[in-house]
């Protein structure tokens, strides 16, 4: 198949990403709005940071931007961002599930707090997305996990739990829901504000985001998409 060919499968398409004002998030919306995509931007905090990345995606070629409020911890918010999302498109054709949160800290050094916030966000906030969007969602839904869903990093106990369940949470609800193609993707050690800015660029996460989008790599629906694998040949490593 063509490039352009794949370049019409997503063109036109309703894209929903959650936690996208920054970080991979950011990336992600600019990358489908370069593929003249509806891009559906959330933020929590940082209306400005939407704004910002608003304005990039039309410069990109979005066929349109909306910013809409989510706060992933609470039931009330996510519904009140579908039923928005239902009422202006009347569904989504993509749902990337990607607001996330990390601590880095020794278990024994966690608070309550820290774990609440990241099982909550992480895998709470995530399931509950996906439930409130599934009847709405038509095609695609992709879940951001981690390379450290993989492989056990110090000082990451509870955040390496909750991306095993989200690749868990992924591969059983592709078996419950056949007609739609459901993936997790799992990148390594990415330059955002969550590392310091430490790894691999957000840009290269976003790209393979997108061509999950397209076509899963040709994978089955269910599988973990992980970064450095597709991305071998740009020398891509794997630090988790």
């Amino acid at each position: 198949m063509l490039y352009n060919d794949y370049m019409q499968k997503i063109t036109g398409k309703i894209v929903l990403i959650t936690g996208s004002s920054r970080g991979i998030g950011a990336k992600t919306a600019m990358a489908f709005a370069k593929q003249g995509c509806h891009v559906i931007i959330t933020f929590l905090e940082e209306l400005n940071e939407a704004e910002k990345v608003s304005l990039k995606c039309k410069e990109l070629g979005a066929k349109s931007v909306d910013i809409m409020h989510l706060d992933i911890k609470s039931s009330d918010s996510i519904k009140s961002l579908i039923k928005s999302v239902v009422l202006k498109f009347g569904g989504v054709d993509i749902l990337i599930n990607n607001a996330g949160v990390i601590r880095w800290k020794k278990f024994e050094n966690q608070t309550e707090e820290d774990i609440d916030d990241q099982i909550t966000t992480n895998l709470i906030g995530l399931i509950k997305v996906t439930k409130y969007c599934l009847p709405h969602t038509k095609e695609t839904i992709i879940n951001i996990a981690s390379g450290a869903g993989s492989h056990p990093v110090r000082d990451l106990s509870v955040y390496c739990a909750t991306k095993q369940g989200v690749k868990a949470f992924t591969q059983v609800i592709a078996l419950e829901e056949p007609g739609l193609s459901i993936y997790s993707i799992s990148p390594t050690l990415t330059s955002t504000d969550m590392t310091d800015y430490h790894g691999m660029p957000p840009d290269m996460v976003a790209e393979v985001i997108v061509n999950t989008a397209k076509d899963g790599y040709g994978m089955n629906s269910g599988s973990d998409i992980k970064v450095w694998e597709v991305l071998k040949d740009s020398h891509v490593n794997a630090s988790w």
